[in-house]
């Protein structure tokens, strides 16, 4: 990272001289009581105010005397949390001022100091101290926009630093929880997985009293739960951070270890305290901007690390609870060759707008990945080799080893090990290949019968090995590690993670008329639905090649760039081994000519075995026609004689919320997928629905997950559930082995749950409820997001959207097309700009007007009834009031006055905040609230202790951007660029999430 330039004693700015002690302080870790929060970092602050801030506490240490502190595991709380964070916190103000001075350190306390006076003044949300909050803010505005450039940078460094703490010290309290709760003893022994409502441990024992224990082992070993890793550019943390942050959190899982044990030293304890102190001196010393955006292959490389360096050690662990759970309470075991939990990736084949995944990226990434598990596999079974030196077997195996085989598992091991490792090489020398610049990776016919390639070649083996240790009385043995490497083989297979394919259906158009018209027939395009649909069956029906591989580079007039890539793709689906791909996904689906003209450049391009094609129902119109589509589809007998009875559907959360607003997005949702069901079930087809869902709730998403999947409409999920894991999420729901284990066991709870329990069916009354609560959010949010000549000129100066594209977070560009305006926008940084200024806008805008206006209506009753008695709407609903909480339109107001200077643009601000305080009313005023989320005090707590950390990344983020627009072309300062970016970062770890 380039030197910071120290700032000179005799500059005007107040950070030259040191700011004298703070009048107050923000509530340190001693003033948290004792409830943790799942979804923030503390849960609830006392009315004291401690002596020392949290930044600078003297003498920091993990090893506490205070008694409070003295058990890591108090089943009471938290105060082990308040003491780390407090500890970790103070050990960067140290660094802070050992780098940079006291008058750094003394200015991050006094913005602090100002951000907690407008707290506490109610934040411009308590009519009573409005004045109050105003000059606080007002002061806080003030000395943001008298500090310089590097004093912008350092102070938002600190502040972003100091959240960024925070959420590693609150990630592994959690684990310290969960591991606590665990060993909790009862009085029907040790428990394998958590009895909470949500876990396998509590869900399969509860069912139990309600359905036969056959028929929920029966639903068990049938469910697929597939975890679909995305690139989705939402990750703000560099890889080299985030890794710190995991041995941080090591850290901090040692010293637990160490209190709880009676012979740790002094000499121990000081050593961890030191290490703590280097990691967060090498964070504070590290460049927590992306320099560059990263390939797709960097970005798959990340995606499978944690496949790597997690998943691949904590999937048979939980794997071997959920056995001991179904032993306990269903009398059976899990089957060895069922995996209920899978996991896929679009990393490096999803190529929709993204230019830069070619056919030989994804040639790439998917020969890594097979190097990747060959490597896995190779170094698992070694290790089993090693223990397996036992000298009897079953009969079977013997006749295979030879009867001089002194120890036969390690005979029949020694081939295997062989195959893996030639198999490594293979995917090396592939990789070499196309690194050479080869179009095509090399494939040598006898050098494929020596490496693994078949899943099930190897499972045999496996297989084999572990029934003859059961059939010579060595059970224990056998389910042991052998257990683990067989069940990881079900989950991964020797791909890792499959890839799937996607692609704008409009390329797959654009392909098709260039064929068309080479062959004369005329311009595919241009023709009607009817006739595309026709033209298509009569070629798949025929075994006449439409174009021969390659002959598309002969005719540059017809084939453009784009339809050569669209073509050559195909020829490279058809070069893949078995399981390296999993579905071919067609984004913007809207017809069932989009479909057939996949199943057809499959076909024709000889792909011997077509990849599930998927479309993908995105905006608000597609998904109302979806069911239409697919009722022409299984109407057609070459499209069901494809298909083998199974159709896999896709439903976009993010586009269609951004399409018609939150409400009526999710209804359409709703009744698409009931709709979507019944099609199939009238065709006999077996449909599995595969959820688009972001981490923010206006792409879909819920942090309470079990909850949300049970609020899908009754007999659509059936046991068969995909689902995108994007960006942030991966590392917050799968980068620890904890956390790993708690996702996993959720959403097999979940899906399980789903499929026995009688769930409510909506009334009739309350589907014509929906359609007009929908119809009336859909036209407010669209009259404001669409029909409004001021929006975009707003929207556009108000948010640092148009500066989120110097993030390099992500591979692909922020729009599908290069020209377009909010229409061409993704919805990723359309979520990630809004809720930078704590708007939040795309997540609320149009409920409010739509309950509003049915509350004040003859109808009020119903609507009040459907809140009450119908969990699919409470859900909709209670997931609008968290983000009413977590809004802050003062701070937006802020963004306003700075930033924007088009009057009309200002005015239609104003309005846009009046919109969100009518939300606010009509939600509370419907769920009988009195203040957002009034049942949840474990959020409203953790917000107030986040808010003034994020308030001053706000302010300082407003300052920022004005300058960097302020710059005139070719002077850009690479400092304030810099804070930007920093500024960015932070309000997403504060807010922990971005799109």
């Amino acid at each position: 990272m380039y030197a910071v330039r120290r700032i000179a004693a005799a500059s005007r700015s107040p950070l030259r001289r040191t700011v004298g002690p703070p009048s107050g302080s923000l509530p340190s870790l001693r003033s948290v009581s004792n409830k943790f929060h799942n979804g923030g970092v503390w849960a609830t602050i006392s009315g004291n105010v401690a002596s020392f801030s949290s930044i600078a506490e003297p003498n920091p240490n993990l090893f506490s005397s205070e008694k409070e502190i003295n058990s890591p595991m108090l089943p009471k709380g938290d105060s082990q949390l308040r003491a780390d964070v407090r500890t970790m916190g103070s050990l960067l103000g140290q660094i802070i001022k050992e780098k940079h001075g006291e008058s750094i350190f003394d200015g991050v306390e006094k913005l602090r100091n100002l951000a907690k006076e407008f707290r506490e003044a109610g934040a411009g949300r308590d009519g009573s101290h409005n004045e109050k909050a105003e000059a606080a803010f007002s002061k806080m505005a003030s000395f943001a926009s008298s500090l310089s450039n590097d004093e912008l940078f350092l102070v938002s460094r600190a502040f972003t630093h100091f959240l960024s703490l925070a959420n590693a010290a609150e990630g592994h309290h959690r684990s310290r929880l969960s591991l606590y709760r665990q060993n909790s003893s009862t009085a029907s022994g040790p428990r394998a997985l958590s009895n909470k409502s949500d876990s396998c441990g509590g869900v399969v024992p509860e069912l139990t009293k309600h359905f036969d224990a056959g028929d929920i082992f029966d639903a068990l070993i049938s469910q697929t739960v597939e975890l679909v890793l995305t690139a989705h550019p939402t990750e703000v943390n560099r890889r080299i951070i985030l890794d710190k942050q995991k041995r941080i959190q090591k850290l901090l899982t040692l010293a637990d270890g160490y209190r709880s044990s009676e012979n740790v030293t002094p000499y121990q304890q000081a050593e961890l305290n030191d290490a703590l102190s280097r990691e967060i001196s090498s964070i504070w010393q590290s460049d927590e901007v992306a320099r560059s955006k990263p390939t797709p292959q960097i970005e798959a490389d990340r995606g499978t690390l944690v496949v790597e360096t997690v998943l691949w050690e904590t999937l048979p662990q939980f794997l071997r609870k959920l056995n001991y759970t179904m032993v306990e309470s269903l009398g059976k075991k899990l089957p060895l060759d069922v995996a209920p939990i899978k996991f896929a990736s679009w990393m490096g084949g999803d190529r929709d707008g993204n230019p830069n995944v070619t056919p030989d990226v994804t040639r790439e990434v998917s020969l890594s990945n097979r190097g990747k598990a060959a490597t896995l596999m190779h170094r698992d079974l070694t290790i089993l080799m090693s223990e397996l030196s036992i000298t009897h077997c079953s009969q079977e195996l013997r006749d295979i080893v030879g009867e001089d085989a002194r120890e036969p598992y390690r005979r029949f091991l020694e081939p295997m090990i062989d195959k893996l490792k030639l198999t490594k090489i293979w995917t090396q020398q592939g990789l070499d290949h196309l690194h050479a610049n080869s179009t095509t990776v090399s494939s040598d016919e006898s050098a494929l019968e020596e490496i693994y390639l078949s899943k099930q070649e190897l499972m045999d083996e496996l297989m084999l090995m572990h029934q003859s240790l059961c059939s010579t009385g060595n059970e224990v043995t056998a389910d042991g590690r052998l257990t683990d490497v067989m069940r990881n083989l079900s989950a991964f297979g020797l791909t890792l993670v499959p890839l799937d394919v996607r692609q704008e259906s409009d390329r797959h158009t654009e392909a098709l008329d260039a064929i068309t018209r080479l062959l004369g027939l005329g311009s595919y395009e241009q023709w009607d639905e009817q006739t595309r649909i026709s033209w298509i069956q009569q070629q798949l029906s025929s075994n006449r090649p439409l174009v021969r591989p390659g002959d598309w580079k002969h005719h540059p007039t017809i084939f453009s760039p784009t339809s050569i890539d669209t073509l050559e793709t195909f020829s490279m689906i058809a070069e893949q081994h078995q399981d390296s791909l999993g579905a071919y996904v067609i984004s913007q689906a809207t017809t069932a000519s989009d479909i057939l003209a996949v199943l057809l450049l499959q076909r024709d391009a000889g792909v011997k075995q077509p990849l599930r094609i998927v479309p993908l129902f995105e905006t608000l119109d597609d998904l109302n026609g979806a069911a239409k589509t697919m009722e022409s589809l299984f109407s057609l007998p070459v499209y069901m004689g494809s298909i083998r009875g199974k159709q896999e559907i896709m439903i976009g959360y993010s586009d269609s919320a951004k399409d018609a607003g939150r409400l009526a997005a999710s209804w359409a949702q709703y009744e698409t997928q009931e709709k979507l069901a019944q099609v199939a079930a009238k065709h006999g087809v077996e449909q599995t629905y595969f959820h688009g869902k972001g981490g923010t709730v206006g792409r879909g998403g819920n942090p309470a997950t079990f909850k949300a999947i049970l609020a899908h409409a009754p007999e659509t999920i059936n046991g068969r559930f995909r689902v995108t894991e994007q960006g942030e999420m991966i590392n917050q729901n799968f980068g620890h082995g904890d956390r790993a284990e708690r996702t996993m066991d959720i959403y097999t709870a979940a899906v399980l749950a789903e499929k026995l329990k009688d769930r409510q069916k909506p009334s009739q009354e309350w589907r014509d409820m929906m359609g007009k609560l929908s119809e009336l959010s859909c036209d407010a949010y669209r009259n404001v997001v669409r029909h409004d000549e001021r929006f975009v000129p707003y929207f556009r100066s108000v948010s640092p959207e148009l500066e989120l594209s110097n993030l390099n977070i992500g591979s692909r560009p922020a729009k599908r097309k290069a020209t377009g305006g909010i229409e061409s926008l993704r919805a990723i940084p359309w979520i990630f700009a809004w809720m930078q200024t704590r708007l939040n806008l795309p997540s609320w805008l149009g409920v409010g007007t739509a309950i509003e206006q049915v509350l004040e209506s003859d109808d009020a009753p119903k609507l009040r009834k459907m809140y009450k008695e119908w969990d699919s709407f409470r859900t909709i609903v209670d997931l609008v009031e968290m983000v009413i909480a977590k809004s802050e339109p003062s701070i937006a107001r802020h963004y306003d006055k700075t930033l924007v200077t088009d009057k009309k643009a200002q005015k239609l601000g104003e309005e846009v905040r009046a919109l969100h305080t009518a939300t606010e009313k009509a939600v509370l005023n419907l769920s009988e609230h009195t203040i957002p989320c009034e049942r949840n005090g474990l959020l409203r707590r953790a917000l107030s202790v986040r808010n003034p950390y994020v308030d001053c990344l706000n302010v300082l983020q407003v300052e920022t951007l004005k300058r960097v627009r302020a710059e005139k072309e070719g002077e850009e300062d690479k400092v304030l660029k810099d804070a930007l970016m920093t500024t960015i970062n932070g309000i997403a770890n504060g807010m922990g999430n971005t799109g």
